[in-house]
Order: C-alpha cells, then sequence, then structure tokens
C-alpha cells in the first residue's frame, strides 16, 4: 500500500473518430469548432459510378476551329435503297430482316443519318440488287464473271 499515490489523477479521453466518422460533415464541422486543423479535399467524380473518364482537354477541342464530324452516307444512296426497297415491294423492316439488321439502321442509311459501313453496304446492295458504292451508284448489281 505504500506504493499507492493518491495524488495521481487519471484522465479518460474518447477514441479517435474513426475514417468513415472522421470524413461526415458534422464531424468537420465539430472539429472546425474545436480549432482544429482539418484538411479537406474533394475527389473528383467521387462517389460517381462513371466507367469512362472525360478528358481534361475539353475546353481544347471546345476551341478547335477545324470541323471534326464523321462521313455520313450520301443522299442519294439513299434514295437508290428507297427505290431499290420499292420496287422489290419491301418495307424497311422488311429489308431489315432480309439482311440482319434493325429497321433504324435501314432508316438512317436512307435519310443520309447513317456513318457507313461496308459490310451493311455490301448486305443491302445484294438484297436489293442495285449498286450503293463507286462510281455507278444505282445501277444494277452484276455477278462478275469468273475468270480462267
Amino acid at each position: 500500500m505504500a506504493e499507492s499515490d493518491w495524488d495521481t489523477v487519471t484522465v479518460l479521453r474518447k477514441k479517435n473518430p474513426s475514417a468513415s466518422q472522421s470524413k461526415s460533415r458534422q464531424a468537420v464541422a465539430a472539429a472546425q469548432r474545436r480549432g482544429e486543423d482539418v484538411e479537406t479535399t474533394k475527389k473528383w467524380s467521387a462517389g460517381q459510378n462513371k466507367q469512362h473518364l472525360v478528358t481534361k482537354n475539353t475546353a481544347k477541342l471546345d476551341h478547335e476551329t477545324e470541323e471534326l464530324h464523321h462521313q455520313r452516307v450520301p443522299l442519294e444512296v439513299g434514295k437508290v435503297i428507297q427505290k431499290g426497297r420499292q420496287d422489290q415491294g419491301l418495307t424497311q423492316k422488311d429489308l431489315a430482316t432480309k439482311i440482319s439488321e434493325k429497321p433504324q439502321v435501314i432508316a438512317d442509311y436512307e435519310c443520309g443519318k447513317a456513318i457507313p459501313n461496308n459490310q451493311v453496304m455490301g448486305k443491302i446492295e445484294r438484297a436489293i440488287g442495285l449498286k450503293l458504292r463507286g462510281k455507278d451508284i444505282g445501277q444494277p448489281l452484276e455477278a462478275k464473271a469468273e475468270k480462267k
């Protein structure tokens, strides 16, 4: 008993807040009221489920003077597709089913909104029997003669 010191005072303190508690707005505000140093950083797109990052050069692209866009199907090709389809008595949906594409693809090609795809153009050429590429657009599609 001689070793016990009655003048010693033990101070019990609260535990430091956990990481998730220290990040809350209330915890940051309380720490600021207590006068503690608080460092907060806002993370870019934090807490969002974004798979694709936006490049930081968007302003640079906005100020670009040259127009950058994809080549579209010429309107004359769309007219040829429409004429060939109607000559065979097909609707856009029928033609799309015939070439295993969506009806919207045929509509886009006919109104000149589609970006040309050689595979789709080839399917449409074979289905309507008219050439859609090259110099002789609108001419009947001929089977190539076999070379001997």
